[in-house]
């Protein structure tokens, strides 16, 4: 299997458009930031992302651009989805009540979650909406105190991609809310191509449909 991972050097320069991966790549931590674009491959890109023990991960992108179906394939160790923890809270109450009524207790039972994750001490990767910037300085915070670094994968598909995700799990946000998440990672991404990222963030991979297709394994050094 081609399992890849990208290198984090610290060259901390934006590449828009790299050579072909390497075999074997791990993002480590970094004295300046780098960015991998892995758009615009035709799928040949890398199988496999590997990152540092005590680094953490943020996968953000629209709203049914595919983030949770990216998390439940590819990652090997914690992963900590709202998404996930909406279905439990689904489960239970659905039938009785509308979502935005047990809306603040699902935010509150995913990010309890994510703490308790997080003081385990291992390798993470979140699923970040990409409009809770609040989020990642904690996130960035907490890879600073273990001595590792904060990566950001970022899922780079068209707004009409992400409905079309939206209307296939049969579950879409307002259109209110999706021009919101769509302005915020709009921003993110120029952002990130500009090599300018998020404070505490030591590297960023953008991924467009094909590379998340092809990738396999998300997972984190021994």
């Amino acid at each position: 299997m081609n399992r890849t991972t990208a290198y984090a050097t610290t060259s901390g320069i934006a590449v828009p458009k790299q050579p072909g991966a390497r075999s074997r790549q791990t993002c480590r931590p970094l004295g300046a930031a780098v960015v991998r674009d892995l758009r615009a491959r035709a799928g040949r890109s890398p199988h496999g992302l590997t990152f540092g023990a005590g680094d953490l991960v943020v996968l953000t992108g629209l709203p049914g651009s595919g983030k949770s179906t990216l998390m439940r394939r590819t990652v090997r160790g914690a992963r900590i989805d709202s998404q996930d923890t909406r279905d439990r809270w689904d489960t239970r109450l659905a039938r009785f009540l509308p979502y935005a009524l047990y809306r603040p207790l699902v935010r509150l039972a995913h990010y309890a979650g994510l703490r308790r994750a997080l003081r385990a001490g291992a390798g993470v990767v979140v699923h970040d909406c990409g409009t809770q910037a609040w989020v990642r300085g904690w996130l960035a915070r907490e890879a600073r105190r273990r001595g590792g670094t904060l990566h950001l994968l970022l899922l780079d598909v068209t707004p009409d991609t992400a409905l079309a995700g939206q209307r296939e799990r049969g579950r879409g946000v307002s259109r209110y809310a999706f021009l919101r998440h769509r302005r915020a990672t709009r921003r993110l991404l120029r952002s990130i191509e500009r090599g300018e990222m998020p404070e505490g963030c030591g590297s960023a991979v953008l991924l467009d449909r094909d590379a998340a297709d092809v990738l396999h394994r998300i997972d984190f050094t021994d």
